[in-house]
C-alpha cells in the first residue's frame, strides 16, 4: 500500500508542478513551488483521511470517521491562501486567476490522493487549456484594441 500511496503524492505533485510551471512562466505570484506544494499536501491530507485513521476503526468498534472530513478542512484552508494572492488596487482586482489555479490544483491533488487519476489529469489538461486560451484571446483582444486605437488617431 506504501508504494500505491506515494505514487498518489507523486502524481500530484507532477501536475501541480505543470500548472504551476505555466504561472511561473506567466510570471504569477504563485508559481511552481506554490502549485507543487499545493497539490502533494492536498493528496497527503486525503490518504490520512482515508487510512490515516484505520487502527482506530479496528481497535475501537464504536468509533466511525469520516473521510471526507479532511478533505473539506483542506478547501478551507485553500481559500485562505487563495485570499493571500488577490489584490485590490484603485480601479481594479489582480490574483483571481492565481487563487483559482491554486484552488483547482488543490482539488487536483485530493483527486489524486483519492487514486482517481484519470480526473486529476484531465482536470489539469482543462485547466493548462484554460489558461493558456484565455492569455491567447487577451492578447488578441489586445491587439485589436491597439490598432483600434492607432487607426482613430490617424483620422
Amino acid at each position: 500500500m506504501t508504494v500505491e500511496f506515494i505514487l498518489r503524492i507523486l502524481v500530484a505533485a507532477v501536475l501541480g508542478g505543470l500548472i504551476g510551471l505555466e504561472r511561473e512562466y506567466r510570471e504569477k505570484a504563485a508559481g511552481f513551488r506554490t502549485h507543487f506544494l499545493v497539490a502533494l499536501g492536498s493528496a497527503l491530507f486525503m490518504i490520512l483521511s482515508q487510512f490515516g485513521f484505520e487502527t482506530a476503526i479496528t481497535d475501537l468498534p464504536n468509533v466511525s470517521l469520516d473521510p471526507s472530513r479532511i478533505a473539506s478542512q483542506v478547501v478551507t484552508g485553500i481559500g485562505f491562501i487563495g485570499a493571500g494572492t488577490i489584490m485590490l488596487t484603485k480601479n481594479s482586482v489582480r490574483g483571481l486567476t492565481t487563487a483559482a489555479g491554486i484552488w483547482v490544483t488543490a482539488a487536483i491533488g485530493l483527486a489524486c490522493g483519492s487514486g482517481l487519476y484519470a480526473l486529476a489529469i484531465v482536470s489539469t489538461a482543462f485547466v493548462l487549456i484554460g489558461l493558456e486560451a484565455f492569455n491567447y484571446f487577451l492578447h488578441r483582444m489586445d491587439a485589436k484594441i491597439g490598432k483600434q486605437e492607432k487607426h482613430e488617431e490617424g483620422d
